[in-house]
């Protein structure tokens, strides 16, 4: 008989006045509902906005044990999953987006990777990145399988991460342990959070792996999202701050807690 893993989902919603949000938000649900015999519970971390309310109080979750969680401070991403890994209770936490859906075999595939690699503390899917039309766009995290960027296939490491940065935190699967004992997400950090919590849980020798199918597919530059305002919205970013954000990727992930820290442009 096979050994089941309980999982906890992680729904982070900033507001429902996304475009198409309602479809979005429903492709996403399903893609739990199929394989919701490995999902403990869904934890949706609200902001309280009537938009939304009024439209989850409707929505049929089915059988689905959802916990809504309002989260009170400045709407971000970080910070509500976190306030959501600290009400879950299940031993794994997975992060999805509103606009993202999950593979109707992601949760079978990490659960027997859990029962047989029971050193790793994460689990990472292949994503499929796709525009909003639906367009395929690339692939990310099979980088790892790259043998001149990966010192062991399949495995993400520190090394790896210093000289390549394109992975995707949304979709894994981890401990709820380490992903607490070692900072979480970092609110500061505000465009490579991703990118400095995976330097930081391997510098911290949390165990990553990437399963090798398909397991999460991402809405790429969706308008409005967090990194399209940061491409081409108000919060536009130019490419010295870029960089800065990765360099400060690199500098913050030696510190577990998160240190409040301000991009300043630098004068000519």
């Amino acid at each position: 008989m096979e050994n089941k893993n309980s999982i906890s989902v992680i729904l982070p919603i900033k507001t429902r006045k996304a475009i198409d949000f309602d479809d979005f938000f429903d492709k996403a649900i399903q893609s739990i509902k199929l394989q919701k015999e490995y999902v403990n519970e869904v934890i949706i971390v609200h902001t309280g906005e009537d938009f939304f309310m009024d439209f989850v109080s409707s929505y049929d979750f089915e059988d689905l044990n959802v916990v809504m969680e309002e989260y009170t401070g400045t709407p971000n991403y970080a910070s509500q999953v976190n306030q959501g890994v600290m009400k879950a209770t299940s031993e794994w936490v997975s992060l999805l987006e509103f606009d993202d859906e999950y593979s109707n075999i992601w949760f079978k595939n990490a659960n027997n990777y859990m029962n047989i690699y029971k050193d790793y503390d994460a689990f990472l899917p292949v994503v499929v990145d796709v525009d909003a039309k639906g367009v395929f766009v690339g692939f990310t995290n099979e980088a790892t399988f790259a043998a001149n960027l990966s010192q062991e296939i399949g495995i993400l490491t520190n090394d790896t991460l210093m000289t390549y940065q394109n992975f995707q935190i949304s979709g894994l699967v981890i401990k709820k342990d380490s992903f607490v004992k070692y900072g979480m997400l970092k609110e500061s950090v505000k465009l490579t959070f991703g990118y400095e919590f995976f330097l930081r849980m391997t510098a911290n020798s949390v165990k990553f792996m990437t399963i090798p199918k398909i397991g999460y597919k991402h809405m790429n530059l969706r308008e409005g999202s967090i990194f399209w305002n940061y491409k081409n919205g108000e919060d536009s970013l130019s490419e010295d701050e870029v960089r800065f954000w990765i360099d400060l990727a690199k500098k913050e992930h030696l510190f577990i807690k998160d240190r409040q820290i301000k991009f300043e442009p630098q004068e000519v």
